[in-house]
Order: C-alpha cells, then structure tokens, then sequence
C-alpha cells in the first residue's frame, strides 16, 4: 500500500491529457467561482519523509490520553478495560482490512462477525432484531427518529433535555433538513418531567426519546413515559449505555419500540473521539424501516449453515431512491471489536464490570460528599456518573486536577447552566486509590 502517491507534473499533464482537459482550473471548473479561493493557500515548504516523520511525533508528543492521565470524564465516551484479546484478533488481517460484504457469497466470515453481533446485541437490549451497526451513538439516534416518522406517519418527535447534548445537535441537524419538528421536553431534578412530557404530547408526535442511564448518569423510570407516549400511539425511543445493561432491566421489559446507544464502551478504545459504533435494535413489527443492513441466517445448495444479506431492498446500492436512509455502510470493525469484548466477558463478566462501575461510584460520590464542601446535584439513582455541585467553577477545579494527571469530569454550567457542578464518571479501571487521591484533592481546590 503507498503511503502517498508522488505524481509529476508530467504524469498529471498525461491523465489530463488522456480526459481531455489542459488544466487544473478546467478540471474543477464546475466548481462556483465563489467557492473558489482567490489565493493559493499558505502552506509551509515540501519536507521529506523523515522531517514529516519528526514533526508528527513533536505534535504526538503533546497529546495526553487516559495511558498518562488518570480519567474521570465521562459524558458518552467512557474508559473501560479493554482485554487484551480484543485487539489481537481484531487486528488480523482477515478482520482489519475487510469492508462492506457486497457479494455475500464470498464473504461468510465477515457476515458471520455482523450475524454474531446483531444476536448479541438483541440478547443484550432484549429486542428482536438489530441491524449491522451504525455510525455512532448520536446518529444512530437521529435515524431511529426518521425511522419513527417513516412508521407512524406523523412530524413530530420529542426528545428529553437528559440526553446527551451532541446527541441533540446532530437531532437537530437531521431534523431540519428533513422537515420534522424537534421539541425538547424539560428535566426536572435530572430526570424527564413527566407532566411537561405529558402537555407536549399530540397527535403529531412520532416518537419520545427518552436516554436511561442519561447524561447526567441517572437511571430513569421508563414506566410512566412508555404509558405516556403508546397512550399517544407514539413511540418510545431509548438510548442505552450497553454496559449498564448487564444489570439493570431490559429495554424490551419496558416496552421500548426502539433501542439505540453507542458500543464504545464495549471494547473500542476512546481514540480521541472516534470512530465509534452505534447500534441499535427493534422489534419485528417495525423492522423492515431499520436503516443499514441486517444479516440472516440461511442454508446453502449443500444444506451447510450460510449467511446472507436480509432486507436488502432499503439499502442505497440496490435501490438507492427507496433507500431509508442516507446509511450505506457499517462499522464492521468496530462491531468486530465489540462482539470479541461481548464473547470474551460474557453474561458474568459484563455484569461484574457493571457492579464495580456502580459500587466505585457510589463510593467515589460518597467519598466526596462526605466532607461536605460538595453535594450532590439530584438525589436520584445512578450508575456510573453522578453530578456534583462544588464552590469552584468546574473548569478551575479541572485545570488544577490536570496538574496532578487527573482528567477531570464534564462542566454542566456548559449545557445545563448549573453552576460550579461537574459531571463525573467511575468506570471499573479506577482504583480505591485513585478515587481517595480524586477526593483529596477535589477537597483542597474547592
């Protein structure tokens, strides 16, 4: 593979040549001459492969990840323990240079992984069926909103204030530009306000979107909000933290129409932000408006276990102006990574992990409390996050937190307007140690 392709200027006179076209400029000439810059662009002088080499590992050298710090930050992209199993056969070269299963025939090992995957993830959100994968958790989000207009035929979808904020903006986004009405509906005491969920509520409302652990890291009753939104005739949506799964009940237990989340958490690294894996699951009645792909299982000529793309007719590459969606591919590294994690814990180990995320940060939230120079932001119940209320800004007590390698939690005076209150996570790598050091000193600074 080239790590860059060196074209003359000879070989780009010859492939101009060859379409017909005797400059750059009337290459691009279908570009709107406003679009075009006025200038070339100010770009420093042509270095060689070791000089780049060098500078890149400078620039490297300034990052600082959750291998030099110790983290404490949460917010939707969470530092899990990672097996090291994961990424040793994840990176084979079977698995790592695989892409989009188009002819299926020949690609039973990798529609093998995504059937894998999909059977896990529905045993895990306990829905009938789940689709490959998707971009991340936020857009995963966004489609299973069209996917809610597409089915009950209505344009409006309600979205509580507890889910994730960037989960919110790329809503509004693909609302938007779709023509759906996006309503936010107010929290009280951290959770959903069931009355003004109540009052928005009409004959125009597709879906409700409801995040359970949500942001702000409490476990909300779905009880209530699932009576709410089918008395309507509407859907319920809900984005899910998969880990807390292991221990808390089901989607499906409520009667969720609609799961999704992102499975970053379920082995993939934090990776400055991306790429991460979005999944979700449904039931069957609503199935055939998922977006992406879903594989079946099948029997060959031969009558041997096979599998196949099911569905097909919604995806872009078969019948693009029947598509569902603008999905057309699938993170199926990913969703390789998360299923190896998922088989490697198994139903024990997952569980194991969700009980040491919830028993550390109950103490870690104890710990802090005890002193009394911080409370906490809601008295509600928790899984791994848990907000706080301090006497320092959130970002004076993280700048100070960095200086003593800890990453600290989320500014909630950002999206949220509480004052002084920070957002913080504790996942099963953080030790009795560390949490006392994070108390110590969250103590002093305040």
């Amino acid at each position: 593979m080239h790590r860059y392709i060196p074209n003359t200027n000879g070989d780009a006179a010859e492939m101009m040549d060859v379409i017909g076209v005797k400059s750059m400029d009337e290459l691009f000439r279908d570009i709107p001459d406003n679009l075009v810059l006025p200038e070339a662009l100010k770009l420093e002088p042509g270095i060689s492969e070791l000089e780049i080499e060098q500078k890149m590992k400078e620039l490297g050298g300034n990052n600082r990840s959750v291998d030099d710090l110790v983290c404490f930050l949460g917010a939707g992209a969470y530092d899990h323990y990672i097996p090291s199993v994961v990424k040793h056969l994840a990176m084979r070269s079977e698995f790592y240079t695989a892409y989009t299963p188009y002819q299926p025939e020949i690609s039973q090992g990798t529609l093998q992984v995504i059937f894998e995957y999909q059977t896990m993830i529905s045993n895990l959100t306990g829905m009938d069926v789940s689709n490959a994968s998707l971009y991340d958790g936020a857009t995963a989000c966004a489609e299973a909103a069209i996917m809610a207009v597409e089915n009950t035929r209505r344009d409006t979808i309600l979205v509580s204030e507890t889910v994730n904020p960037e989960t919110r903006l790329v809503l509004k986004n693909y609302m938007h530009f779709r023509d759906i009405n996006l309503v936010e509906v107010p929290m009280a005491d951290g959770v959903t306000d069931p009355e003004r969920l109540k009052a928005l509520m009409d004959g125009s409302t597709a879906a409700v979107i409801v995040q359970s652990p949500n942001f702000l890291g409490i476990i909300e009753d779905l009880t209530e909000i699932e009576k709410i939104a089918h008395g309507n005739k509407s859907l319920l949506i809900s984005s899910v933290d998969p880990i807390s799964l292991a221990i808390l009940k089901k989607p499906s237990e409520y009667g969720v129409d609609i799961v999704v989340g992102d499975a970053q958490a379920l082995g993939n690294r934090l990776n400055y932000g991306g790429p991460y894996i979005g999944f979700m699951a449904t039931t069957t009645k609503l199935m055939r408006k998922m977006p992406g792909r879903i594989v079946g299982q099948s029997l060959d000529v031969d009558g041997r276990r096979a599998f196949v793309l099911t569905l097909q007719a919604r995806e872009q590459h078969i019948r693009r102006y029947k598509a569902t969606s603008n999905i057309c591919s699938n993170q199926n590294l990913n969703a390789l990574m998360a299923s190896i994690y998922m088989v490697t814990m198994g139903k024990k180990g997952l569980r194991e992990v969700a009980l040491r995320c919830t028993e550390k940060a109950h103490y870690a939230a104890d710990k802090l409390t005890g002193a009394g120079k911080y409370k906490l932001a809601f008295n509600q119940p928790f899984f791994k996050e848990f907000a706080v209320i301090g006497q320092k800004d959130a970002d004076s007590v993280n700048k100070e937190l960095l200086q003593n390698n800890i990453l600290g939690g989320y500014n909630l005076n950002k999206e949220y307007g509480i004052e002084k209150g920070i957002l913080l996570c504790v996942t099963e790598k953080r030790t009795k140690q560390e949490i006392d050091q994070l108390a110590a000193l969250m103590e002093v600074i305040s």
